[in-house]
């Protein structure tokens, strides 16, 4: 009796699970496009799977009884860049799972305008910018041994704007070039304009040439990278010098301030 008890909860529970709402939810921003959704068929194909779409909390109007079904977003007066949570419940014994079909229109997208941008001699960037869609880092890039070079991070206010932003980015010897650059789920960077500046910061020096435990450099700091003969990047910094007690024998280059040069590790 006590056995046929046990299974008797057991198979009420399994009843229970089988027939419990699962959520799927996706976050994001309104980007001006709807949600697609594939939606299976619910248990022993009766019926479908979806039961419910909340859009920010409020229940949604359309017609999900169906294979296929659309998510109405303008529905909500949202704006280009406003936050979007969107919860689809299903049963959990369905023939599958629902699928969002186009999960990225709700990923921001690089979209910015840059009204102003301009570089003072101490190393300040400021733009201003317009049309953001969604927030999105801006990388700060500056043009160092003739490669961009990523010097910073900004986070973008993701609004319509304008929006102003400041960096203090460190200037090497002669002329400073920088630009902005954004990348979105396209995998396709966005850039802005290049800003230039002379530095009448003294071009630095360094030694010793042939290195035992460390490379001092002299007239201040700099960024460096330290690459071997394969051209492998196997130190990079910011300092006055380098600690390369840990650097196998053999022949590198050093970038610094910028410049480009060779040394050897003893």
């Amino acid at each position: 009796m006590k056995k046929q008890l046990i299974l008797g909860i057991v198979s009420i529970f399994t009843i229970l699970s089988a027939h419990a709402q699962v959520v799927l939810v996706l976050d994001g921003n309104y980007q001006g496009k709807n949600l697609y959704v594939q939606n299976p068929f619910g248990n022993a194909g009766v019926g479908f799977c979806v039961t419910e779409v909340f859009v920010n909390g409020n229940l949604t109007t359309d017609e999900i009884a169906s294979s296929a079904f659309e998510i109405d977003l303008k529905n909500f007066q949202l704006k280009l860049g406003d936050p979007v949570e969107v919860k689809i419940k299903y049963k959990g014994d369905c023939q599958g799972k629902p699928k969002v079909l186009n999960p990225e229109v709700l990923k921001p997208k690089s979209t910015f305008d840059v009204v102003k941008i301009d570089l003072a001699a101490d190393g300040t960037l400021k733009y201003t910018t317009k049309g953001e869609s969604g927030k999105l880092a801006f990388v700060i890039e500056q043009y160092r041994w003739n490669k961009w070079v990523k010097v910073g991070e900004v986070d973008g206010l993701g609004t319509n704007g304008p929006n102003d932003y400041s960096f203090k980015a460190a200037l090497h010897s002669g002329e400073n070039k920088f630009r902005l650059k954004q990348l979105d789920y396209s995998g396709t960077p966005r850039y802005s304009k290049e800003v230039k500046v002379t530095s009448t910061l003294p071009k630095l020096t360094w030694a010793p040439k042939r290195v035992s435990t460390e490379i001092t450099f002299t007239g201040g700091e700099t960024m460096y990278e330290i690459f071997d003969q394969y051209g492998n990047l196997v130190k990079k910094g910011f300092g006055s010098s380098i600690d390369c007690k840990s650097l196998p024998k053999g022949g590198y280059f050093l970038n610094y301030d910028n410049a480009t040069e060779e040394f050897l590790k003893k």
